[in-house]
């Protein structure tokens, strides 16, 4: 045996792994009944008597992910595992084509009721009260030229590039993903939104909203009606017509919450809508304040005092005075949560944090390096992975 002051090196007949500590996790996995809840949701099954169960399937490729796997080929690795594959109970261990075929089965009605299942049983365990969900839509650029459905489409920083332009939802209270749907690039904000929401809804199970927030591509009256036969509050960025521009200068008082930014309050009766709405209007000064959001006045622009704002408009139901509302957008849960997502897809995977970027890789190696079904779908099946995190997250 070689001695040295702090470490020995020895030999043994146990048997040994590089990936040792991937027991650890497995009583994680194990603790939260995650395997068992994969049992239950009537995964496609193989053709053949000889094909490996789907639980097991997706059981090596998460611990594939974890060891740093990021395409399905390097599963091997944990195929050749010998001590790896005992600690987890895998009497044979199948290779990566195995893992795509599993997915190759899959079509858009199994990976929506995957989704479902996986989202129900995630919210059932968090037992969350009254939530606050915000919905967004983001550009995410793409530099290959075969990645499917990306096309182009609105990219502001990356003229003329193909893209994806996905929906996805947060549970701000908890920076939680509550649903996320891979559209082309070419998409318009409100294309398949009410159904989105719907779907989203339907992911959360028993799990009450206690408020709705978007921004103005969700400015829409089937949205607002929706949400309203639900009884779940919003407030929704509107956007800045030239019938609001008129009335907010017609009808609004503002009241001033500190130097360069001003609140007001009007009723609006938007066109081919049932009912007037109250909308929420805030401003700020250019001059005053740095890095001002929002928009001109577009049908003033001769107007050099009201040219000098930005405005915001907002439409809600919530009771709350004007101030509170605006106060309430700024709490630190507003969209933060896309933020932290935002930044796994933006990042080197050198600057991620270890457990959270082998999980982000799952959903992107089905997109950059898998053919079968379609991109969105595979994204909804790896969704399973980012509720294993966020869950770890919480209880870990």
């Amino acid at each position: 045996m070689l001695s040295a002051e702090h470490f020995d090196v020895k030999f043994t007949s146990r048997e040994v792994s590089a990936w040792g500590g991937l027991a650890l996790l497995k009583k994680m996995m194990d603790g939260m009944g995650v395997f068992q809840a994969i049992q239950s949701w009537q995964l496609p099954m193989p053709g053949s008597n000889r094909g490996y169960a789907p639980a097991q399937l997706l059981e090596q490729m998460i611990v594939s992910i974890w060891w740093g796997a990021n395409r399905f080929v390097h599963s091997d690795i944990t195929r050749l595992d010998k001590t790896l594959a005992r600690l987890f109970g895998w009497s044979r261990v199948a290779e990566h084509k195995s893992i795509m075929r599993l997915f190759q089965r899959f079509d858009q009605s199994k990976a929506t009721e995957l989704q479902r299942n996986c989202f129900n049983w995630l919210f059932v365990k968090l037992n969350l009260n009254r939530i606050t969900l915000d919905v967004d839509s983001s550009v995410i650029t793409r530099w290959g030229h075969q990645i499917q459905g990306a096309s182009k489409g609105y990219n502001p920083r990356n003229h003329g590039r193909n893209s994806h332009h996905p929906l996805i939802a947060f549970v701000a209270d908890w920076r939680l993903v509550a649903n996320f749907w891979l559209r082309p690039g070419s998409a318009y904000t409100t294309n398949n939104a009410l159904s989105f929401i719907h779907a989203t809804l339907d992911n959360l199970g028993p799990t009450k909203v206690g408020l709705f927030r978007a921004d103005s591509g969700f400015y829409d009256k089937a949205i607002v009606c929706a949400l309203e036969e639900k009884h779940i509050s919003y407030i929704i960025s509107a956007k800045m017509t030239q019938g609001l521009q008129q009335a907010i200068v017609d009808h609004c008082k503002w009241q001033i919450v500190e130097p360069g930014i001003e609140v007001s309050e009007l009723d609006y009766y938007p066109t081919n809508w049932d009912r007037p709405k109250r909308i929420v209007v805030v401003r700020q000064h250019i001059s005053r304040r740095a890095n001002v959001p929002g928009k001109s006045l577009s049908l003033f622009k001769d107007d050099e005092d009201l040219m000098g704002w930005r405005y915001a408009a907002m439409i809600t139901d919530l009771g709350l005075a004007a101030i509170e509302i605006y106060s309430c957008l700024q709490a630190e849960s507003y969209f933060c949560a896309w933020y932290f997502f935002s930044q796994f897809w933006r990042q080197r995977p050198s600057r991620q944090p270890p457990i959270a970027r082998c999980l982000f890789v799952s959903m992107l190696s089905s997109v950059r390096y898998c053919r079968p079904v379609s991109s969105s779908q595979h994204l909804e099946v790896h969704l399973v992975f980012l509720c294993l995190l966020k869950f770890y997250l919480l209880h870990y």
